[in-house]
């Protein structure tokens, strides 16, 4: 049994050493393999690692050249601030010594200037000394003091300042009148030439023309009724006197005066005159005239192109036509003072709806519904307040106669206007003993003057000629007495337009041949 396993471990032991052979082999193919890669891959980290440190040196290389560039820029900049403060300490030195010199100079000047201020101190003192013994000398010589003679002295030059702040005053004003005069002279007669306007001369009684004195008896009727019927109806004396074809009508209020005359006409022409029929037509003809007036105040706005006014307001401006002031239709001269204003304002660069609207407006004070005692000016500033108009329009309107300040360029226009349509000749009547006791009041003011020998006026009051006496005032007291009289004309009294004072002063010599 031995003997027979023998061969079957030699078989086996055959096969384990055959199998060691084969695995040994294998083994040591995998190394040599092994040992190839591992080589393989030294090599190619080799190569590696040469390229990258390539790369590393190239960027070192690049980035050296980038910092040194920096460098070189830096270092050139550096260079030039360095020169720069170079040639800045190279100035400030130059400045340095140019101070220094300068020091020294103002300090040398300054020494010349003590020992000259000691120089004249010395000669203040001497002089002053010297003064005084002149003074002393002086007052000995002229039995005044040094106050007394001051005094003298200082009255002599009031006088000598005032004879020349006279005359340079004139120079003035007469440089502003030939400026300031040309230029109002020019927008005043532009205004005027720009505005035509009818004269209307009215009085307080109406003729009623009638064709025959027959009628006479009919209008006065049985016992008077038919007059006295027509009188209360309207409110006016009717006058039937002995003046052929013709019947007064005489009344304050034109608008009463318009209603009986048109009453009056109808009744004749329709020949039915009794108190029942007279009621009747006034009462028509009332309406008739309330309903002219509004369509008079519309035509009149429409005609000035002013929008925008009251009901109330354009009624009282209807009835401005049946009003008159010192013989001057009133709505003919508030159509012309508006006007007038307007022209004036354009010429001014103003507003001239605003202008127009203030001129139409200014007079309706003149024409109440109510008596009351303020001035028209007043009392139709109130009412354009009632009516709210603006507070401009309103001022101008109470201020035309200077009741109110004045408060807008509007104010003095309405005003200069107003006068210019009052003053032009041929628009206002003037009763005579009123004109001649404004000449007489004029001529006497003037005379109430020291030195005044003679007063004239002339041209309707226009002008005041003024005689002085020659041995009395000098020629430079004259201009001042022009002044004085203009301005207490001006204080005191009431006149259209403007009053001229001319002052005259001559000397005359008178010889006899015998």
């Amino acid at each position: 049994m031995t003997t027979t396993l023998i061969p079957v471990i030699v078989g086996v032991a055959g096969l384990i050493i055959g199998a060691a052979l084969t695995y040994f082999i294998a083994f040591s193919g995998a190394r040599s393999k092994a040992k190839r890669i591992l080589q393989e891959a030294e090599a190619q980290g080799e190569v590696m690692k040469k390229n990258k440190l390539l790369e590393v040196k190239e960027k070192f290389i690049n980035k050296k050249a980038e910092l040194e560039k920096e460098v070189a820029a830096r270092s050139q900049k550096l260079q030039q601030a360095e020169s720069r403060m170079k040639q800045r300490e190279l100035q400030l030195n130059q400045q340095q010594s140019d101070n220094q010199r300068r020091r020294n100079e103002i300090d040398a000047i300054k020494a010349n200037l003590d020992s000259q201020l000691q120089i004249v101190n010395d000669k203040k003192t001497e002089l002053e000394s010297l003064q005084a013994q002149e003074r002393e000398r002086l007052e000995a010589i002229g039995g005044l003091s040094a106050d007394e003679a001051r005094e003298q002295l200082v009255e002599s030059l009031k006088e000598e300042a005032k004879t020349q702040a006279a005359s340079y005053i004139n120079e003035i004003m007469d440089d502003a009148k030939m400026t300031a005069n040309k230029e109002a002279k020019r927008i005043v007669i532009q205004s005027i030439q720009r505005v035509a306007t009818e004269t209307a001369i009215e009085n307080s009684v109406t003729v009623f023309h009638i064709d025959s004195d027959e009628l006479k008896g009919r209008i006065i009727g049985r016992e008077g009724r038919n007059i006295r019927a027509l009188e209360a109806a309207t409110g006016v004396e009717i006058v039937v006197d002995d003046t052929p074809e013709a019947i007064v009508i005489s009344a304050f209020d034109p608008v009463r005066r318009e209603i009986a005359r048109l009453a009056l006409h109808q009744l004749v022409t329709d020949g039915r005159i009794h108190p029942a029929r007279i009621e009747e037509v006034v009462a028509k003809v009332k309406k008739q005239i309330e309903e002219e007036i509004i369509e008079t105040g519309k035509r009149t706005t429409i005609d000035l192109g002013i929008h925008g006014l009251h009901p109330d307001l354009i009624r009282i401006i209807g009835k401005m036509k049946y009003r008159s002031s010192y013989g001057q239709n009133l709505l003919q001269h508030a159509r012309e003072t508006a006007n007038l204003c307007a022209v004036m304002a354009s010429e001014l660069g103003l507003n001239p709806k605003k202008a127009k609207r203030a001129g139409l407006l200014h007079d309706i004070g003149k024409v109440p519904d109510e008596e009351n005692e303020l001035p028209h000016a007043l009392y139709g500033m109130k009412l354009a307040e009632k009516y709210k108009e603006k507070p401009d329009i309103c001022n101008a309107i109470g201020a035309h106669h200077d009741e109110v300040e004045m408060e807008t360029l509007l104010a003095p226009i309405v005003q200069v206007c107003d006068a210019i349509s009052g003053a032009r000749p041929g628009a206002r009547r003037e009763i005579v003993e009123a004109y001649m006791k404004r000449l007489n009041d004029l001529e006497q003011l003037a005379m109430s003057y020291p030195g005044v020998v003679k007063t004239y006026a002339i041209q309707a009051g226009r002008e005041l000629r003024v005689i002085v006496g020659a041995d009395k005032i000098d020629d430079k007291t004259t201009e001042t007495l022009s002044a004085d009289i203009a301005k207490k004309i001006q204080d005191e009294m009431t006149y259209p337009g403007q009053v001229k004072i001319t002052v005259i002063r001559e000397t005359r010599a008178v010889s006899y041949a015998r």
